[in-house]
This record gives structure tokens, C-alpha cells and sequence, in this order.
């Protein structure tokens, strides 16, 4: 029996384009700029922090 994946109406395209606000409490922040890296993107950060719980938000 067909299933319908491509219904469509509108709101997952308005919900992924609005701005949300986000409070993050934390130790330390870096801001940088994602650089290609074949398929993918990537960002290198300090040392210091492999082990520790991070979290990633598009600006």
C-alpha cells in the first residue's frame, strides 16, 4: 500500500526558516566559521575540550 512522504503543507518550510532564541548556559564559547572538508563540514576546537559534551547552533 503507498504511502504519501511528499504531502507537503507549508509548515515544515516556515518552521526551518524561523529564527529562534536559544539560552545556553556553559563554561566557554568559541565562535567560528565551518570550513569544507570533502561532503561535510568541519570546525576544530581546542584540545582541551575532547571528552566534553558540546552543542552546535546555526546562526
Amino acid at each position: 500500500m503507498p504511502v504519501d512522504n511528499e504531502k507537503n503543507d507549508g509548515y515544515e518550510d516556515d518552521y526551518s526558516r524561523r529564527k529562534v532564541k536559544f539560552e545556553i548556559y556553559g563554561e566557554e564559547m568559541i565562535e567560528k566559521t565551518v570550513n569544507s572538508s570533502g561532503n561535510s563540514g568541519r570546525v576544530y576546537l581546542p584540545p582541551e575540550w575532547i571528552g566534553t559534551k558540546v552543542k552546535v547552533v546555526k546562526c
